[in-house]
């Protein structure tokens, strides 16, 4: 039975290899540890298999997400890669429309962004303080 278990972790790890995000490697380091368990202890009921293997799964998830994303992240020399909107944080801007009623837009590279901030007029100069999803959140600058 612990064929089955190192088949699925080579399974598992492959599809990562065909779209990594850094999850399934991790369910499939739990599918390879349950299959060495399995080697030494063949006498296991499947049952007892299954709940270790979510248990390890969600061993090993956790500590992907407590410890080694913060790791890989922290050795980036580009952190912010996959987050766009936040390289945009402390940059200055110019208003495409009016911020009315504390929505607008800022023209960010070739694309529209909507913005939130104060009321201003098009064409004001605007630093990003911050992003929610696709929106910026902005302040005039003062001259």
């Amino acid at each position: 039975m612990h064929y089955g278990w190192w088949i699925l972790a080579f399974v598992l790890i492959g599809a990562e290899l065909l779209a990594p995000g850094y999850f399934l490697i991790w369910i499939g380091f739990a599918a390879a540890a349950l299959g060495a368990v399995t080697f030494f202890t063949p006498e296991l009921s499947l049952l007892v298999q299954a709940v270790l293997f979510a248990v390890l799964a969600l061993i090993s998830c956790f500590i992907y997400w407590r410890f080694v994303r913060k790791v890989v992240n922290e050795s980036s020399d580009r952190p912010l890669l996959n987050r766009r909107a936040e390289q945009f944080i402390g940059q200055r801007y110019t208003l495409e429309t009016a911020i009315v009623g504390g929505k607008g837009k800022v023209r960010i590279g070739d694309s529209p962004w909507l913005a939130e901030g104060p009321d201003l007029p098009a064409g004001a100069e605007v630093e990003v303080v911050g992003v929610d999803g696709t929106t910026v959140k902005v302040h005039a600058v003062r001259q």
